[in-house]
């Protein structure tokens, strides 16, 4: 999906291969994941600090994942003949604003807002980053920069709860939101060092995505993907309080349960992915 926000009239540089701009921007992935799942394994903590339920507590992945289905939709259209290295540089910048704002939530309302703009990030970041990526390398390496980075997408996947409650448990849900802060900071600095410009021209054509709405297999497609996403994120969401208030486990046993469901998760995506498994 990522791919049709690549413009067909951009500038593209020199196809030398830039595995430093690859590698931070898979680190954006992670951080963007880590950020995004943290909420899942500190809802306990979380709704107890700021004085809320649990479902309350667990609309910071729902604020999260609207607004990034929003700013994915129009970002493009909205960036429109932009230096694609300045979104991008904003998109990571917005990532430390959001840990921050998230971390010293003195509220509800405050919390959502830095959970919004974790949102305008990943819309945003996942929009163009494969796009991104395929500039920065030749044909031939565009798979291996691919894998690179959606590495740090399948590394947070798998470590970011089950670490989330580790660290929770000792340093606090603030402390553990914090922890990204720097991360981002770093993924920053990393692509600002190493990111080259990548202008495009404005897009000709309305580039409404909603049109595409009008065939039946699209929408039909569009309906089956988001209720099977509410669905998984509902479930995934209010795992800790089921097991904590239903089955009464305690800390280590919870973070070593949600290490085993990312662990299980990133080995089903890979039995998926190779020949073998899929004959």
């Amino acid at each position: 999906m990522t791919m049709s926000f690549a413009s067909s009239s951009d500038t593209i540089p020199d196809r030398v291969p830039a595995w430093g701009p690859v590698l931070a921007m898979s680190l954006c992935c992670m951080v963007l994941v880590a950020s995004e799942f943290m909420p899942v394994s500190l809802l306990t903590p979380i709704a107890s600090d700021l004085h809320m339920t649990e479902g309350q507590a667990g609309q910071a992945i729902s604020i999260s994942g609207i607004f990034a289905v929003l700013t994915s939709l129009f970002i493009s259209g909205a960036t429109a003949g932009r230096d694609r290295r300045t979104v991008l540089l904003a998109l990571a910048l917005s990532l430390i604003v959001s840990g921050s704002v998230v971390a010293l939530a003195p509220n509800y309302p405050i919390l959502m807002a830095g959970r919004a703009i974790l949102g305008v990030a990943i819309g945003g970041f996942w929009s163009m980053s494969t796009a991104a990526v395929m500039r920065l390398v030749s044909e031939d390496r565009v798979p291996r920069a691919l894998a690179i980075l959606q590495g740090g997408t399948a590394l947070a996947s798998t470590v970011a709860a089950p670490l989330g409650s580790f660290l929770g448990g000792y340093i606090g849900w603030r402390g553990a939101f914090f922890c990204v802060v720097p991360v981002a900071a770093i993924a920053l600095a990393w692509l600002l060092a190493s990111l080259p410009s990548m202008h495009s021209e404005r897009q000709t054509g309305s580039g409404n995505v909603f049109k595409l709405l009008r065939k039946p297999v699209v929408a039909y497609g569009m309906a089956a993907v988001t209720l099977f996403f509410m669905g998984q994120f509902a479930l995934f969401t209010y795992l800790r309080p089921f097991l904590e208030i239903v089955t009464g486990v305690d800390l280590s046993t919870l973070s070593l349960i949600l290490l085993l469901l990312g662990g299980t998760g990133l080995a089903g995506t890979f039995c998926q992915a190779t020949p073998r498994f899929t004959r």
